[in-house]
């Protein structure tokens, strides 16, 4: 596939937490040039020279996307839901998804939307809690809903389909976090594959990271790598923000994150990377942020690794409907090769 048939299919593919295997399956494909190895969360990895003693550079970029899951199905045929990764509950009402049965095939449902007709006015138009909220798929009982191979633990995504607009170069899709960046961590390690470079590359396709970054860590201890660039589908901020708080617009190239809630970069890589960017023209933005979190924060406090994070802006991250451009995606995929042909033993040494 090419890189814009890529994105597709990988926005396009069913994996919310926990059920990454479609995902994980694109992965290998697309690295057929790797020996890949998947554990048994579904993690998926590869290096480019075994046994080397140069520095070990890990890209990293989790699979899972946020999802739903049944947690049990009601006798009037509609399912109590809970959520797979951070949600808001002002994106669910009247949203389609697509619900995975027990043999593999997907129905389509609806989650629950009360007319006004039936509202209690007393309370206005107030957005219900999640245990209020009810996956539909159009039956009328367990049974039936039983029928079409669902049940408890059965998991959902947005029922969207992945559009490329060729003359503004911008997709429109689910899953962008971090599908984008799983994307860009194909394009960094089949590019540089065949050329002479003073470290080891090394790719982590990570489960669970919108459950509390999980599946990394089982890809750090089993890589041990010295340093490591997380690829991330950051939310965009340029549609509700204060034109001097802007600090991941689409189009202005891909996000580094000095801090978030989660953990502080190490100045010394981030430095490193923003000079590299300069130097190369390549358009970056920086951001301070008050929340959020990526696996880059696992790499820090659980093993005391350097770590930057390569954010892919995203408009309404964690939402069903999405927005990316290629222009960013490419520009992250040029700065994080370009780091890899600098990343030596005395520069990792440095950080």
């Amino acid at each position: 596939m090419n890189e814009i048939e890529r994105i597709i299919a990988l926005s396009d593919a069913f994996g919310p937490s926990g059920f990454e295997d479609d995902v994980a399956a694109i992965v290998k494909e697309e690295l057929s040039g790797y020996e890949t190895v998947t554990d048994h969360m579904t993690n998926v990895r590869c290096e480019k020279e075994k046994d080397s003693d140069k520095p070990r550079i890990m890209f990293d970029a989790h699979m899972d996307e946020v999802g739903l899951i049944v947690q049990a199905v009601r006798p009037n045929g509609t399912m109590r839901i809970l959520p797979l990764g951070g949600w808001n509950r002002l994106s669910f009402p009247n949203t389609s998804f697509r619900i995975r049965t027990k043999d593999g095939n997907t129905v389509r449902g609806v989650v629950s939307a009360r007319p006004p007709h039936f509202m209690d006015k007393s309370k206005g138009m107030s957005v219900p809690e999640m245990s209020e909220l009810v996956l539909d798929c159009g039956t009328s009982s367990a049974d039936e809903t039983h029928a079409l191979g669902l049940g408890i633990a059965s998991p959902a995504v947005p029922d969207v389909s992945c559009e490329y607009d060729e003359e503004r170069g911008i997709f429109y899709g689910k899953a962008f976090d971090d599908r984008i960046g799983v994307a860009a961590a194909i394009e960094v390690l089949n590019g540089l594959q065949e050329e002479e470079l003073p470290c080891n590359v090394q790719g982590s396709f990570s489960v669970q990271e919108e459950v509390g970054e999980r599946g990394v860590r089982a890809n750090m201890s089993a890589l041990k790598p010295d340093a490591v660039i997380c690829f991330e589908g950051c939310p965009a901020d340029d549609t509700f923000s204060e034109d001097y708080m802007i600090q991941s617009a689409l189009g202005k190239g891909p996000m580094l994150r000095h801090m978030d809630v989660s953990m502080i970069t190490n100045w010394r890589f981030q430095k490193l990377a923003l000079d590299t960017a300069r130097e190369m023209g390549i358009p970056v933005q920086e951001s301070v942020r008050s929340g959020g979190g990526t696996n880059g924060a696992a790499v820090n406090t659980d093993y005391g690794i350097p770590a930057i994070v390569i954010g892919i802006p995203v408009r309404y991250i964690h939402s069903s409907y999405c927005w990316c451009r290629l222009d960013d995606y490419q520009n992250a995929v040029r700065l994080a090769s370009e780091l890899c042909r600098r990343l030596d033993r005395e520069t990792v040494n440095r950080l």
